[in-house]
């Protein structure tokens, strides 16, 4: 499998839900050189949002992070991945994922449903390294290496990472998503990614991940430990939080969706003040 072009997207990525930014924000997240926007949540095979990233920017990539194979069918989100390469070559790059059992009432067999996917995907054309499949467990990584251009694990550590690049090999394309809260006060930071992370706790796949990571049943239960929080939500300074999250490059992914967590219009300014610590222009 032939990596995407990975000069393309930068090393670090903003993971954020889509509405919340407008078109002055695109442009300076473009500026400040992050690569990519990731878009967060489970959004319809039309895909209408990407178009309107893509003409409010000059090189900023647009990722899905993830379209739900349950609720989005792979015959019109193919004519969406075709539309929008047409429109804006090389700028899209469809991220799928199998979504959470908890959450659709027909999740059954999930490895097998999302291969019939990535197979309705290849008979409509869509190349292989223009997509990234949502992995966490060892098999699922290995079908998004075999299937994909790899895989978009989200809520994992630099530890899954470099397992992940070990498992994969030199050319997957791996996009861990990290969270970040700008803030020195850990229990501020604990709070706040204790509010993010409320829902996961209830769902097996992220949980089965977690304590494959050796994290303990008691550690996973809700609230969440303070070790499994500071795990997965890095904080203090920003060259702090910077080194945190170049530690999943040093243990080989290729690009990092960072998702900050605060209000929309304190975004860029975050993400300012990561930038030079990130090492980006």
């Amino acid at each position: 499998m032939t990596k995407p072009q990975l000069g393309t997207y930068g090393t670090f990525g903003l993971y954020s839900m889509w509405q919340q930014l407008s078109p002055d924000q695109l442009r300076a997240i473009e500026d400040l050189g992050y690569g990519a926007i990731w878009a967060g949540g489970s959004p319809a095979a039309d895909l209408p949002w990407v178009e309107p990233i893509l003409e409010a920017t000059s090189t900023l990539k647009v990722a899905t992070g993830i379209v739900n194979i349950w609720t989005a069918d792979a015959g019109p989100v193919s004519e969406s991945y075709h539309r929008i390469e047409n429109a804006y070559p090389g700028r899209f790059l469809l991220g799928i994922g199998v979504g959470h059992p908890e959450a659709h009432t027909e999740y059954k067999k999930p490895y097998d449903a999302l291969t019939e996917y990535l197979d309705k995907l290849d008979e409509y054309g869509v190349p292989q390294d223009r997509r990234v499949v949502a992995a966490l467990g060892p098999r699922v990584l290995k079908l998004s290496a075999n299937r994909a251009a790899g895989p978009h694990p989200y809520l994992t550590t630099p530890e899954h990472t470099a397992e992940a690049r070990e498992l994969l090999g030199p050319d997957a394309f791996i996009a861990p998503e990290h969270k970040v809260v700008l803030t020195t006060d850990a229990e501020a930071a604990r709070a706040a990614g204790r509010k993010t992370l409320d829902v996961y706790l209830n769902l097996t796949n992220y949980l089965n991940s977690w304590k494959r990571l050796g994290f303990t049943d008691e550690e996973v239960a809700k609230p969440g430990s303070d070790r499994l929080v500071d795990a997965v939500v890095a904080y203090g300074t920003v060259d702090s939080i910077a080194a945190r999250l170049k530690e999943h490059l040093d243990a080989g992914a290729d690009h990092v969706p960072v998702q900050v967590l605060t209000e929309p219009d304190k975004l860029v300014d975050a993400l300012a003040e990561l930038a030079g610590p990130l090492g980006l222009k």
